[in-house]
């Protein structure tokens, strides 16, 4: 009996698709702009950063969109479908308005903070470009998650392949000049990264058209917090991971240039093979959020045992495969012996985290989509800080080694954690039940007289209802 394990696949593998083709289109990009120097690579790296701690603010808002948008279509409440997806919209405007606005009046100082001289200028007309656009980037995740939702992730997967292909287009022609295209720099590659979503937003917002749910009665002020409420554990996870991983980069640096040009051509290889775990998480969250709102207990405690064999699978396999392929791999990006060497030595010591991580991540869909996000994140901090402290600790003894073994001992006490601070997914699904009963707007099918209540384990078709 295969269980939940072909609709996670069949879920997770256009997610993996739309995520691999972000990081190959960024690897490209950054090619482009490191032929214009140092200071246009700094400017680019800043601004990536600046829009990663952005992107967690964004998961509340998109995260928790998906969680309720699948409870709701998992209990067969177009209704509530209708009052998550205008709550969202409501959510992702005034969101925008909220981080674009400063943001583009404090672009020089943001530069400045981090930057200086060329480098700063050049961070900041990225900047000048970026926030305006920033309800693009906002709208294209919001309208992404009202389709994951509902179970269509490939509809995601065709807009992002096609936004990073624009990406592709555009970055070297208003970057470099070629022809008659101004050379515009770094300037250039924002253009060309918010044309890019722009055609991608305008496609989705086309499609979502043909899938018009009903227009809510009201109840869209507690729908938007119930959405805040569950997607905060999911941009909590993504923005302590985003710290956690700053500081390690600040531990890292302390062993030299080399290591830190090892650590980042490993961790872009990583970044190749953990995707696959961030794509079974959301496939995990999607499916546990519709379940749930079925009301299909067990069938959410057997998704979560099939979850966990699906990211063992992927987590072991690409430990090895980081393994046996750390010396190629690593010569395919540097020819400088010291970088190559530093970057063998973190694909096959940093790789031994890959399994307990995988399982962390995967996991974490499950529980945060059932309600347990606080939890959750409170083993992924405390485990965050022990990576952070053994690998400190270790370092002493043995180099940048010990920074490697750190990450290990970070996965593996998340994993114990999560044993240890999550409850059974029994108690937790009943609490949502409760919720979703007491919530505001209209009752139940069950409740309405002549109505019959969709059965808990039905399959239901997301396409009849959006």
């Amino acid at each position: 009996m295969r269980g939940h394990l072909p609709r996670l696949v069949a879920l997770a593998g256009p997610v993996y698709a739309e995520l691999l083709s972000g990081v190959v289109a960024s690897v490209i990009g950054t090619y482009w702009v490191a032929g214009l120097g140092g200071p246009a690579v700094a400017a680019v790296t800043l601004a990536g950063t600046v829009e990663n701690l952005l992107l967690g603010l964004v998961l509340v808002v998109a995260s928790g969109t998906t969680v309720r948008l699948a409870r709701a279509h998992g209990a067969g409440d177009r209704a509530a479908a209708g009052r998550v997806a205008r709550a969202a919209w409501r959510l992702c405007a005034l969101g925008s308005i909220a981080l674009s606005v400063p943001g583009f009046l404090l672009r020089e100082r943001i530069a400045d903070a981090f930057l200086d001289g060329e480098a700063a200028a050049l961070a900041a007309d990225w900047l000048a470009v970026a926030f305006p656009a920033f309800a693009l980037f906002f709208g294209q995740r919001v309208a992404d998650e009202l389709f994951k939702g509902a179970a269509d992730t490939r509809t995601p997967m065709r807009t992002a392949l096609l936004a990073n292909a624009l990406l592709l287009v555009l970055d070297p022609l208003l970057i470099l000049g070629p022809g008659p295209f101004p050379a515009l720099g770094v300037t250039g590659a924002a253009l060309a990264l918010t044309a890019s979503r722009a055609v991608a937003f305008s496609v989705t917002v086309l499609l979502r058209r043909r899938r018009r749910l009903p227009a809510p009665e009201g109840g869209l002020s507690a729908e938007a917090r119930a959405i805040t409420a569950a997607g905060a554990s999911f941009g909590l996870d993504f923005t302590a991971r985003m710290g956690v991983g700053a500081a390690q980069l600040a531990l890292v640096s302390s062993f030299g240039v080399s290591a830190v040009a090892g650590y980042g051509v490993g961790y872009r290889v990583l970044l190749i093979v953990t995707m696959a775990f961030y794509a079974v998480r959301q496939a995990a969250a999607i499916e546990a959020a519709r379940l749930a709102g079925a009301g299909a207990t067990a069938a959410v405690r057997t998704l979560g045992r099939d979850t966990a064999r699906l990211a063992a699978t992927l987590g072991a396999c690409s430990a090895v495969l980081c393994a046996a392929a750390a010396v190629p791999v690593a010569g395919l990006f540097t020819d400088d012996a010291a970088v190559a060497g530093q970057a063998v030595g973190f694909l096959r010591m940093a790789g031994l985290h890959l399994l307990p991580y995988a399982l962390v991540v995967a996991l974490g869909g499950v529980h945060q989509a059932a309600g347990a996000g606080r939890p959750l994140v409170l083993a992924v901090l405390l485990g965050l800080a022990a990576q952070l402290a053994s690998g400190a600790a270790l370092s002493a003894p043995l180099g940048v080694h010990g920074l490697w073994a750190g990450m290990t001992i970070g996965a593996v006490a998340q994993l114990a954690l999560l044993r240890l601070l999550l409850p059974r997914l029994g108690p937790v699904l009943r609490g949502t039940s409760d919720q979703r009963a007491s919530s505001t707007g209209p009752p139940p099918p069950a409740s309405r007289p002549g109505v019959r209540a969709p059965a808990a384990n039905a399959r239901h078709d997301p396409e009849e209802r959006t």
